[in-house]
Order: C-alpha cells, then structure tokens, then sequence
C-alpha cells in the first residue's frame, strides 16, 4: 500500500486518509476517491489530499478483518459487520469463554497493521456482548499477511462454553441466635446467582449446624448441591464438609486462592458437584463463588488445579461494605 500526499489529479480511485470539512458537507476517510468526490474537492479549491492506495496485492481493510474474523467464528458466536476496518465477535448466548492466548498473540505478532483483541480466558459473558474484536490499523494489507494471520489463529482459538446450568439444592444451617433474617437474603442471593447460570434452585432447606442434620438433607439427586452455613468452615473436618463425607461423598478441595471466597470447599455426591459457600456468598458482590459457578454450568473442569490457578488475578476488589478486609486492626 501507498500512503502520502497526491495531487487531486492522481486521487482518483485512492483512499481519502483523513476526514475533509467542505461547505456542503464532510467527506469522511476511508472514502473511495470517485469523480464527484473529486469534483466537490475541486469546488473547495483544494489541490492535494492524502491518500493511500493499493497495490495489486492488497486486501482493503474491510476485506482482511472479515477474512481474520471468519477464522474466530463459533457455535454460539456471532459476527458484526465490517466497518472501518473492524469485526466484532459477539456472544450469540452467556457463558463462559475460552481464549487460546499463544494463537491470539502469534496472530497480533505478524504484522502491526493486523491486531486482535479478546476478553479474558475464562471470562464469562452475557448474550450479546462483545467477545473480541479484529482491527486493520491501515486501510489495506498484503494478501500474503491476511493468509499468515489466518494460519496462525487456526479454528477455535475463541470458545464459548454456553451455561447449561440444571436441578439445584441449597442447604442452609443455623446455630443458636443465628438471625433468621439471613435465611431469607442468603436464599434471594444465591437464587439469583444460580438463575443467571441457568440453574432452577428446586430445593431449599435450613437445618441445625450439625453433621448429621446436614448430611440427612443432602439425600435426592440433584445436578448441584450448595451448602451455606451459619459459621464459617474452618477445617475439612468441620461440619459442613464432613456432612458430605457422611453422606457418601467426598472433598476435592477445601480453600480456594481468592479474597473474597477464601473458605469455599468443592466435593461431589454420587458424581455430582457439592459446593461449600463461603460467607461472602449472601453478598451479591463478585467473588470465587461465582467463577466456581460459572465454570460448573459451563460444563469446564472445575478441580484442585483449576482452583490453584486462580490465584493469579484472584485478589478481587475492595466492597464498600468490606472496607480494607486484609489489613489487621491498629
């Protein structure tokens, strides 16, 4: 591609690279020069204008993004249109996205008129959302960049997990002088968490904060089951994990690396996930509860490793209700 100033002689056909103010109107960049174009510029008594131009092998800007972003599109994906340069990839349904990031940054590493932007790895969106986005920098590349970017971002480098959600059980205990007013918002909070994921909360029961009460109310097959007690779990052998070992199943995890959501514990039923709900789960605020969630909706691997690893960027934000939760008291 060709880029520089022209005599208006020579702009025909070129791409106007800078939006022109003219006393019957703008005439935007990105413009193709064509014989009324150039007679209104005449008209202004403007003689030169900077354009680009391509060359034989070039593909226009609008043309490379659509062939980049042809190579994202998935089940559950959508694509914007072309404009500007640009192709937007659109969460057709929420869920959870993976992002291949060696392919993202081999493609970003090609050339720098060829870029690509995505959310997170692991993020989770909403239908509808902006999931990544293609941009052409110049007005043009070469065929041979187009081809490069194409084979190095392969198929499937963007996945969208949709939540799947299914049947939900919520377990709640209470110990003496427990406020009963923290049943009700502890049951409107995680209502509403599970409902975005897709799951139905089909049952809801509040037993005493013994093991065996807990245990008996985890009996009946559901696709989850939650468990939210009225003190904080502090060991594998305190009463809500153990009311799953005592119910026949087992404890996978117990702590996660994430403030808030340190004291979650993760274990299964007859195969099928039980989540210990730290306390911060009456808040609606974000916490590991939710990335637990998401990823067991999602039908993603949710485990000791997968936990591990979200230590990185598992610091969350301060609450206003939280204030400094970290530093100890002076």
């Amino acid at each position: 591609m060709r880029f520089g100033p022209v005599p208006l002689d020579e702009a025909s056909g070129a791409v106007l690279a800078h939006s022109l103010n003219l006393g019957d109107g703008k005439l935007s960049k990105g413009t193709v020069l064509g014989d009324a174009e150039i007679a209104r510029l005449r008209a202004e008594g403007i003689r030169q204008v900077v354009v680009a131009r391509l060359e034989a092998d070039d593909l226009a800007e609008n043309v490379a993004a659509r062939r980049i972003a042809d190579g994202l599109l998935g089940a559950g994906l959508k694509l914007g249109p072309a404009f500007t340069g640009r192709v937007n990839l659109i969460a057709g349904r929420a869920g959870v996205i993976r992002v291949d990031a060696a392919r993202i940054a081999a493609l970003n590493a090609i050339d720098e008129g060829l870029t690509l932007a995505t959310l997170p790895d692991l993020m989770s969106v909403a239908a509808d959302q902006l999931v990544a986005t293609v941009k052409i920098i110049p007005y043009g590349l070469p065929s041979h960049v187009v081809e490069a970017g194409e084979a190095a971002l392969g198929r499937g480098a963007v996945v969208l997990h949709p939540f799947r959600g299914g049947s939900a059980r919520l377990v709640m205990t209470r110990t003496p002088g427990f406020k009963e007013s923290l049943f009700a918002k502890g049951e409107e909070v995680v209502r509403a968490r599970l409902e975005a994921l897709g799951y139905d909360l089909r049952e809801v029961a509040v037993v005493d904060h013994e093991t065996g009460a807990v245990a008996a109310a985890l009996s009946g097959e559901v696709d989850l089951t939650l468990i939210l007690g009225a003190s904080a779990t502090s060991d594998r052998a305190d009463v809500a994990p153990a009311s799953v070992v005592a119910a026949g199943g087992e404890i996978s995890r117990f702590g996660m690396p994430v403030d808030p959501g340190n004291l979650l514990f993760l274990g299964e039923i007859a195969g099928r996930p039980v989540v210990g709900l730290p306390g911060c789960a009456r808040s609606p605020a974000l916490n590991g509860v939710d990335w637990v969630l998401e990823r067991l909706s999602a039908g993603l691997p949710v485990g000791p490793a997968e936990i591990a690893a979200m230590g990185v960027g598992g610091l969350l934000k301060e609450m206003p209700g939280r204030p400094q939760p970290r530093r100890p008291k002076s």
